[in-house]
């Protein structure tokens, strides 16, 4: 069963971004770590079972020299935004096997030297579009799942309730199978629109 575990946000300064957001939109984060060999680093946006992610290239020469740090590069100079939604399974190879793909590991080490490893899917590949889903599967205990870390919120924030993009409804259906995840399709461009989060205060929409 496939679940929303997060989504990518995409800023040119994660301090910066970190500021904005604490005080326009009442979320507060936390350090997350660096991307190894990615040139990468992000902060956490923890909602329990799931987070937001804030993620900036740190080291621009690193960053060029993989699939993920370009794309990041070529993100952040078009604008900050949303830039990805990563589903989570208890099963990635049997998610990767019926889709074709291959699963790769990857990690981060939080500032407490703390290692975050996980096995993800479809992340760089040419038949996901940036609006589709990648697939992951965290090699941690429940309780250093990132969604879990500690953060000062303005309101109490009970999860993701949907996620709207502009694409095709009927390659996103293909795309999952069997499985359904709270992604509505929307007119406009292609891409992630919109992350909608249910609050104490009612519906928080960040697009």
């Amino acid at each position: 069963m496939l679940r929303i575990d997060h989504v990518v946000y995409v800023v040119r300064d994660l301090d910066g971004a970190a500021e904005r957001w604490r005080r326009d939109l009442g979320l507060d984060s936390v350090a997350g770590g660096r991307h190894a060999g990615w040139g990468t680093a992000n902060r956490i946006v923890p909602l329990g079972d799931q987070y937001l992610e804030l993620i900036a290239v740190v080291d621009p020469e690193e960053a060029a020299t993989t699939d993920l740090g370009r794309s990041m590069l070529e993100r952040s100079a078009a604008g900050e935004g949303w830039s990805a939604i990563a589903a989570s399974t208890d099963d990635v190879e049997r998610v990767a096997a019926r889709l074709g793909l291959e699963v790769t590991a990857g990690s981060r080490r939080r500032p407490d030297g703390t290692v975050l490893a996980w096995r993800a899917a479809g992340f760089a590949v040419p038949r996901r579009d940036p609006w589709m889903p990648f697939f992951l599967q965290w090699d941690v205990p429940p309780d250093l799942h990132p969604g879990r870390a500690r953060a000062g919120h303005g309101t109490r924030v009970e999860g993701i309730t949907r996620v709207e993009v502009g694409g095709d409804g009927a390659r996103l259906r293909d795309w999952l199978g069997d499985d359904e995840l709270p992604i509505r399709v929307v007119e406009g461009p292609p891409g992630v629109r919109a992350v909608v989060l249910a609050t104490a205060d009612g519906a928080l929409e960040i697009d």
